[in-house]
């Protein structure tokens, strides 16, 4: 799996990771807000998103 690119909202901030070559975890900051978008191909194409209020 390959990041390509991300546009945040203006007050967030991106940061992105890779726990290994098939999974891949995109999060969105704010001062009072955090989005975490997971992305995985093993076993199956699949991606989960969980949203906190900081």
């Amino acid at each position: 799996m390959c990041f390509v690119s991300a546009v945040p909202d203006p007050g967030f901030r991106t940061s992105t990771g890779q726990s290994d070559p098939g999974t891949l975890v995109v999060v969105f900051t704010s001062d009072d807000h955090r989005s975490q978008i997971t992305a995985t191909v093993v076993p199956k194409a699949q991606a989960s998103v969980r949203e906190t209020r900081l």
